[in-house]
């Protein structure tokens, strides 16, 4: 007898199925070589991202993460960068080359700026060595200015500061004027800025008080008795008596917590000058800078063509398309 052989069908699939595996094997292969290709790919990518980013800080990573937008160097990229950044809002993209001449503008602005900033930091090193009490304040000054290492030389940055801050500012607003700068669209800023001024003349006023020294102690009575005159507030002005106020009610009563110059002054003077008005100033310095930028810029005459400019080709084209 023959010997038994298989059915075909069982071989066929056997045959089938051994196929099939090898099929599969050579598809994962395949796979895990393409990814293995990616992978490199990748890190040999990110290694040149880094070289690059050496080269320039701000293809970085760390920088795109602080300004999270493209950075092609195009101006549609440079000015998303600066609509969509806080950072770098306060400075336009574009701006009138005349408008930041220092013949123009003087810097006032910036200067002021730099005073306050100034006077906050010096301000918050004298508050270590100052009690704001009546038997207490005027010894404080004398310590400062006598045993502190520096402390009679930051005692008289905070001073002039002071005084040179209330001279710009009012530089500012003159300026402002000549240059018509509070005119359409600027008259909010120009209305924060006023008041900008006002809170200026106040910070300075409220510090006279603080030393407790005679200097102090007059030209507050001297102010505050003249508030005693303000209209509809002080007792003495006009419609005060209408306004039901006394010498015990009114705005000077307010000012110095009592009828006196005394240790209620000092007190209320000290945090309207330390707390109060300096948070207040911040941020309306916030709301001028940011109307500032959004009302065009520093406001500043019409743009000067320069010569170059004039012999440069397509100028007359320029200047006849602009007659039309």
């Amino acid at each position: 007898m023959d010997p038994e052989k298989p059915d075909k069908p069982e071989l066929k699939a056997q045959t089938s199925v051994t196929v099939a595996e090898t099929e599969t094997r050579s598809v994962k292969d395949n796979v895990k070589e393409e990814i293995d290709l990616l992978k490199k790919k990748v890190q040999k990518e990110n290694v040149l991202e880094e070289i690059e980013a050496l080269k320039d800080p701000t293809k970085s990573q760390i920088y795109k993460s602080m300004f999270r937008v493209k950075h092609e160097p195009t101006p549609r990229s440079r000015s998303l960068g600066v609509l969509t950044n806080v950072f770098l809002h306060l400075h336009p993209a574009k701006i009138n080359r005349d408008a930041v001449r220092f013949s123009y503008t003087w810097g006032m602005g910036g200067i002021t700026f730099y005073l306050f900033i100034v006077l906050t930091f010096t301000g918050i090193l004298l508050m270590f060595y100052y009690h704001p009490s009546k038997g207490q304040a005027y010894q404080d000054i004398l310590y400062l200015e006598n045993d502190v290492p520096f402390g009679k030389l930051l005692r008289n940055m905070h001073r002039w500061a002071a005084h040179l801050m209330v001279i710009t500012t009012w530089l500012h607003m003159f300026r402002v004027v000549l240059t018509g700068s509070y005119k359409t669209p600027r008259e909010f800023n120009w209305s924060v800025g006023v008041v900008l001024l006002v809170l200026t003349l106040l910070l300075s006023f409220t510090g006279y008080l603080l030393p407790d020294d005679q200097l102090g102690f007059w030209a507050v009575t001297v102010g505050t008795n003249m508030a005693r005159a303000t209209p509809g507030l002080g007792h003495e002005g006009p419609f005060g008596s209408l306004m039901g106020m006394t010498p015990y009610n009114d705005v000077r009563f307010a000012l110095l917590g009592g009828s006196i110059v005394d240790a209620n002054a000092l007190l209320r003077s000290y945090i309207w000058h330390c707390i109060a008005i300096p948070t207040i100033v911040s941020v309306l310095l916030a709301v001028h800078f940011w109307r500032v930028r959004k009302d065009g810029g520093i406001s500043g005459p019409a743009p000067v063509q320069l010569e170059t400019e004039m012999k440069a080709p397509g100028a007359r084209a320029v200047k006849q398309q602009v007659a039309k």
